[in-house]
């Protein structure tokens, strides 16, 4: 029978530029095993013994620089199923809101990145769970 984990939580940052909000999206270094060069949400393993918003803060920290200015929990659970482990995975979901002043540093983990309207970072984005995710956060929290 699969196991169902919840070690995952995926973070839709934006800021607003000229009013308009732009997402932030982080391209996959070409190195990576899994899935190399593709653009996602910040995302990242919770830790033993840690939150879930902890990680979600951690993650920023770590893959970015930056630290939100605000963060919510968005009503949106990401799933999937990782056939070798067996494993149906159900990763937590927050928002995130920045300066569009603040500096990116990124980590190894990825090449590049972009503050992208809407339409762009739907388009860019490859996981139907995290085009879900932030539809919500366009609609209701941006």
């Amino acid at each position: 029978m699969p196991e169902i984990a919840t070690k995952i939580v995926e973070i839709c940052g934006f800021n607003f530029a000229d009013k308009s909000p732009r997402y932030l999206l982080l391209k996959r270094s070409e190195k990576d095993r899994l899935y190399p060069g593709s653009w996602q949400i910040v995302t990242g393993t919770i830790e033993p013994g840690e939150r879930a918003v902890e990680a979600g803060l951690r993650e920023l920290k770590e893959e970015t620089g930056l630290t939100p200015k605000r963060f919510w929990i968005v009503p949106h659970i990401n799933s999937f199923y990782v056939a070798d482990e067996d494993t149906l995975h159900h990763t937590i979901f927050f928002a995130a809101e920045f300066d569009d002043s603040d500096q990116i540093i990124l980590s190894g983990e990825h090449q590049s990145f972009a503050w992208m309207k809407y339409d762009d970072a739907k388009d860019s984005l490859v996981w139907p769970g995290q085009k879900k995710g932030l539809e919500i956060v366009h609609e209701y929290i941006a």
